[in-house]
């Protein structure tokens, strides 16, 4: 059999080619479009979310930059002239409001916007931001150790006024918790600011500390390090399925909520990019996947019930004002920073 030989030209011209494909390749790989996006989402999703987003766009790579939502809205607010975000997704609806009326966000209507239900997209047209899904505030109450201490199971916020609680409570810090500035927003509208600021202080006599996280007081209940926390009910009903000692306790008075949302921070050298997450961010494929972590969606329907999750906890959400308290956020956290911020764990 004879063998054939390629000329050298010709072999050196199909090197040359091979060469030029790889480069173009390794090109294409480097040229991927690399979002950063700022959130206040759960570590626990991030993963999730955006495997889904590349799986579908696998020429856009996010790169998250999480904190918890009072620093990643600061951090915001501190780089208003020059934004190293290109979108906000995950983060409290107050928060994007707050945004919105600095002129921080991007005007865009995301394809399939109109399937939200209304409560959760910016009244603009086209809207600065669109809705994900919400939380509600709850107390988590661990049956075990309650009992052993005599504690009894309360029912209204005024309850936990009660000395019999000193020292067995905590709940969030509003200026770096989202649920902690829903519970403190709340109160003032429930109570009237007068009578509201009165009952964290009654409340403050009775708190052990204030963490940084939402998640955190019902966490610390379930594993029985801390009778009772000031949380979000979502987080106590996935706790109970888990096999936790718990209680959800929806207060009479009713309860705070608040959203996650998102929106495009305007100047963005990434546009189409952007607009892209933002359109993903309103599918149903995106909202089946927030069911696993909340209970209440933005496009109605979607929801599958939650094992555990307190039905009359629709009933007794607030007719929250996003726009009083996102436009008095400031105000309120350094009155709260002013009374009770000395009892707040130390920031990591």
């Amino acid at each position: 059999m004879k063998m054939k030989f390629i000329p050298c030209k010709v072999k050196s011209a199909l090197t040359s080619l091979s060469v030029a494909m790889l480069l173009a390749g390794s090109y294409q790989a480097q040229a991927a479009t690399e979002l950063t996006v700022y959130t206040a989402l759960e570590a626990d999703q991030l993963k999730m979310y955006s495997s889904s987003f590349e799986e579908e766009y696998p020429d856009i790579k996010i790169n998250w930059v999480r904190d918890s939502t009072g620093i990643v809205t600061a951090k915001l607010l501190a780089e208003k002239e020059n934004s190293r975000a290109d979108v906000v997704w995950g983060l409290a609806g107050t928060s994007l409001l707050l945004l919105a009326n600095e002129g921080m966000l991007e005007p865009y209507a995301p394809k399939g916007v109109e399937k939200l239900s209304p409560s959760f997209k910016d009244t603009s047209n086209p809207p600065t931001w669109t809705g994900m899904d919400a939380w509600v505030a709850s107390i988590c109450y661990n049956e075990i150790e309650s009992k052993k201490l005599g504690l009894p199971k309360p029912t209204s916020w005024k309850d936990l006024l009660d000395p019999v609680y000193q020292g067995h409570l905590i709940m969030p810090n509003p200026g770096s918790s989202g649920t902690g500035f829903l519970d403190v927003s709340s109160w003032l509208q429930i109570f009237g600011e007068d009578e509201g600021w009165a009952f964290m202080d009654g409340l403050h006599k009775n708190i052990d500390r204030y963490t940084h996280s939402g998640s955190k007081p019902c966490k610390l209940a379930a594993a029985g390090e801390i009778p009772i926390g000031i949380s979000y009910a979502y987080r106590a009903a996935r706790l109970i399925n888990k096999g936790a000692p718990l209680s959800v306790i929806v207060p009479t008075e009713g309860v705070g909520w608040d959203m996650e949302a998102g929106g495009i921070i305007k100047g963005t050298k990434n546009l189409a990019a952007a607009q892209k997450l933002m359109d993903f961010s309103v599918t149903v494929k995106a909202n089946e996947m927030y069911n696993k972590s909340f209970a209440v969606l933005a496009i109605p329907g979607i929801a599958k019930p939650v094992k555990n999750f307190p039905p009359e906890i629709t009933e007794r959400m607030i007719d929250n004002d996003f726009a009083w308290a996102a436009a008095n956020r400031s105000k309120i956290l350094t009155e709260w920073n002013s009374r009770y911020n000395a009892k707040s764990e130390p920031k990591k």
